[in-house]
């Protein structure tokens, strides 16, 4: 699966991109034969060979996800599957403890940021229908390319784009079962392709339906109708994007439009965590109105590939995001002008709108040969804000972000060495009129106020092909985020508070060092890097009877990521890879950095291992086992009224998919965790372990089949 092959970069849809340097450790698998150089990324926005880029990005390719996603229709479990550092997908509609490398990511869509970090309510991981995307790129690491929230790294979802001249019909469906009656999962959908010579125009339609599930022993899996679930939900997705292009420039306008909510079937049961007993589900109408994804997504993006000897590219983008969440009578909720406590149920929403833009320009050679120079200014003013839909009232008021941020880039390559560096300055202001709290924190006034901050963050980085099919590098590259302003602000429970003495707008600075080396070969390829990645200041959250707080404390994680990929001989390819994560943080200010990140801020030590094998002409088969190891954590360890001891057992699960050509049609075939294992999953065991309503157990052996044709 993994492959650190030469490919070239190209600038394809660069403008969604900025420039800063990163380590390279390209997972991707490749179809036998394809010319690696053909493959294209756009993880900087300049076209460079990977060998002369100092840094770390995975590479999930169109052939991958379509086998992930016949074995699972589920964005973070491919991650967890083909990315190291990416913690085990939660298999709900909520990522709360989907980390990467111990931190967050920041989550793009064609270049277009789809997480809230002002506000971070962790449903950004379902905005679109997994049939358009082309590939995913992850920039593993900090990095401030894409401005705030990247900390862990960058998961950019890149589109299909139509290649070739004509016109094509695709109609694609999928099934999944474990025949059960209540359990069937299908997806149909239909896709334009259409291109003719300067013009090309994808579009397409779907409808999704999503039964409930099954763990290992036959027992229905738990619903989680409060943060958010796919079990017992439906989804559609309407998606389009023009291009038109005019000699050396190119203009293209990308919408979608998607949709997910539960259909309210089901009502969440108790388990009994300490008797073995997972939580589960029976039939019902839960309270108020089902969890549901609400996304809209619009982008300009237009290049200029000879302009005054370099390259432009611009986009502008808007992004409207909206999560309701379900229905609970929590204490925090309730208020007896409006019902006798504690029989007020009521449900949050988060609520970000965004608009921006990004302007890149690429100048090589400039002053001498060989050096080359990146610039360009981007633009964001995002406005979130958190309400208690049921009722009307204002949780988390409005956030109104601002940011201005200039970027320089250098690189000069001499000989077998490259070396990049760079800086972004980031101007960055946020608003908040006078709110009121609610009743639970005492109705308290809070007066409005503002607060701002101005930061550069660096990047210097090189890569030495030492030998012919070798190559070394290191790096240093810094990224920032910002506090939960949301969580901090909502929580007031004093008198007399006001914006301006409770936000510090004092960015997390996060500074990842990073070295590797890379081995490709005609028959495999091997690679190994180190990475440390600190923050002074960094923002843990500590959850104590349901109500969260931020600790500003130092933050160290620590971790190895190693890949490799083996061809032993033509149609077969052996993958493996492993990732150990040691993230480090103190129970407050000033005190010792003695204390494991918990299941919220990191996942376990993990390896993959499979194979390929292409056993007929059209015809292709995947096995593959991923195993989690064991982890135990903070043992008799408290942080004032919260237990931070953590406990895990680890398991491994196996899937298998085939796919084959027939003259009627592409059929894929797949069973996910073929041997019907029973397990409760990584973040319900860690950080969930005593609550009854949360102790999720994973999937058992599902069923799915697939069919796609071109008309």
């Amino acid at each position: 699966m993994s492959s650190m092959k030469p490919v070239s970069l190209a600038v394809a849809t660069a403008c969604a991109l900025m420039a800063m340097p990163f380590a390279f450790a390209q997972q991707t698998q490749q179809n036998q034969g394809e010319d690696m150089a053909s493959v294209v990324v756009t993880a900087t926005r300049t076209a460079k060979a990977v060998d002369k880029i100092p840094g770390a990005v995975s590479v999930i390719t169109q052939q991958e996800l379509a086998a992930q996603y016949l074995i699972a229709d589920d964005p973070s479990q491919a991650l967890s599957t083909y990315v190291p550092g990416y913690a085990p997908s939660r298999q709900k509609m909520t990522s709360t403890g989907e980390s990467l490398r111990g931190r967050q990511p920041l989550i793009l869509f064609d270049g277009i940021p789809q997480s809230n970090p002002l506000r971070a309510g962790m449903r950004e991981g379902y905005f679109a229908d997994s049939a358009i995307i082309e590939r995913i790129e992850v920039i593993n690491g900090a990095s401030a390319m894409q401005g705030m929230g990247a900390t862990g790294g960058i998961i950019n979802y890149i589109t299909k784009t139509p290649r070739t001249n004509g016109t094509r019909y695709t109609v694609n469906t999928r099934f999944a079962t474990q025949f059960r009656s209540d359990n069937l999962d299908w997806k149909t959908g239909l896709t334009v392709n259409h291109k003719s010579d300067a013009f090309d125009m994808l579009g397409y339609a779907s409808v999704q339906r999503r039964g409930m599930g099954y763990d290992g022993n036959g027992r229905r899996l738990g619903i989680d109708t409060v943060q958010g679930d796919t079990l017992d939900s439906h989804g559609n997705d309407i998606f389009l994007k023009f291009g038109k292009s005019f000699g050396d420039q190119r203009l293209q306008l990308s919408v979608n439009r998607f949709d997910m909510s539960g259909d309210g079937d089901y009502k969440n049961e108790r388990g009994a965590p300490k008797q073995g007993i997972t939580t589960t589900s029976t039939p019902g109408t839960p309270e108020g109105m089902p969890a549901r994804n609400r996304v809209r997504s619009a982008s300009l993006d237009y290049r200029h590939a000879d302009l005054a000897g370099g390259s432009l590219t611009a986009q502008v983008f808007k992004h409207d995001f909206e999560s309701l969440y379900g229905a609970t009578n929590a204490v925090t909720f309730q208020d007896p002008r409006i019902a006798p406590p504690p029989n007020l149920y009521d449900q949050s929403e988060v609520v970000a709108d965004k608009i921006g833009s990004r302007i890149t320009y690429v100048r090589p050679d400039i002053l001498i040969d060989g050096l080359e120079l990146t610039a360009g200014l981007d633009w964001l003013k995002d406005h979130t804000q958190q309400r208690l839909a049921g009722t009307n009232r204002v949780w988390v008021p409005e956030l109104k972000f601002r940011s201005v941020a200039p970027f320089a880039q250098l690189e000069y390559e001499f000989g077998d060495v490259t070396v990049r560096g760079g800086v972004r300055h980031e101007n960055a202001k946020l608003e908040v009129d006078t709110y009121t709290t609610l009743n639970y924190y005492g109705n308290r006034v809070v007066e409005g106020g503002s607060a701002e901050f101005s930061k550069s963050v660096k990047n210097l980085g090189a890569v030495w092909r030492f030998a012919p099919q070798w190559s070394a590098f290191a790096s240093v590259a810094e990224g920032f985020g910002l506090p939960d302003a949301g969580l901090v602000l909502r929580g007031v429970n004093r008198a007399d508070q006001s914006v301006a003495s409770l936000i510090t707008l004092q960015p997390i600075i996060t500074r990842n060092k990073e070295i590797g080396v890379n081995w490709r070969g005609s028959n495999g390829q091997f690679g190994i890097s180190r990475y440390d990645s600190r923050s002074k200041l960094g923002s843990v959250l500590r959850v104590t009877n349901g109500v969260g707080q931020l600790e500003r404390v130092p933050t160290t994680v620590k971790g190895w990521e190693a890949n490799a990929e083996w061809k032993p001989v033509k149609g077969l390819s052996l993958f493996g890879t492993y990732a150990i994560t040691d993230g480090k943080t103190a129970v407050s200010q000033g005190a010792p950095m003695d204390l494991d990140l918990g299941a919220r801020s990191q996942g376990p030590d993990k390896a993959v291992l499979g194979a390929n094998w292409s056993f007929l002409p059209k015809a292709q088969l995947r096995l593959q086992a991923t195993h989690l190891r064991d982890r135990d954590i903070n043992i008799g360890r408290m942080a004032g009224a919260t237990n931070l001891e953590e406990h895990f057992k680890g398991y491994t699960l196996v899937d298998a998919a085939t796919t084959f050509q027939t003259r009627y049609g592409r059929v894929g075939v797949s069973i996910e965790n073929l041997f019907d294992k029973h397990y409760v999953g990584y973040y319900s065991q860690s950080a969930l372990a005593a609550d009854e309503t949360a102790t999720y157990a994973g999937r058992g052996r599902t069923l799915a089949v697939s069919w796609s044709q071109d008309f």
